[in-house]
């Protein structure tokens, strides 16, 4: 099925990209979701203002995520969380946990589909998590787990 995408999905595309995937997929995910549409001709025409905006946007953009990158560095980020007495977590720290950990230190507001966990993270410590700002700026981030 080949379909065009209005939304940016990891693994797949950025908003504007035609790609063939199986029908299942198409019909039953992306489509219901509003995460792509049917490629048919009026379509096409379509695709061409989302790339020109995604584009102006981009260029824009990749200053804003350097800049966004370096503050993240430096940013001490601390989450407090439940845990057992050998320091396992009940439960596991998600990307929402991240987002909001980094909005309390005092960081820039991140969408949580661009955080990356390496893996689940289970236990207590420093752990290393990694933000995607744009296609070209990976920001690197550390996430000191300590228990309430």
């Amino acid at each position: 099925m080949k379909l065009i995408l209005t939304q940016e999905i990891p693994g797949l595309g950025s908003p504007g990209d035609t790609v063939q995937v199986a029908a299942g997929y198409g019909r039953n995910y992306l489509i219901p979701r509003r995460y792509a549409i049917v490629a048919t001709r009026g379509a096409e025409k379509q695709i061409e203002q989302i790339r020109r905006a995604r584009s102006a946007r981009e260029i824009r953009d990749l200053g804003q995520a350097k800049e966004i990158a370096g503050q993240l560095a430096t940013l001490p980020i601390r989450l407090v969380t439940r845990a057992g007495k050998e320091g396992r977590l009940f439960g596991s720290v998600t990307a929402t946990d991240v987002v909001a950990a980094v909005s309390a230190a005092g960081g820039p507001d991140l969408d949580r589909r661009r955080v990356e966990l390496p893996s689940p993270i289970k236990s207590l410590g420093s752990h290393t998590v990694s933000v995607h700002l744009h296609p070209e700026v990976v920001a690197t981030l550390k996430l000191d787990v300590v228990s309430a």
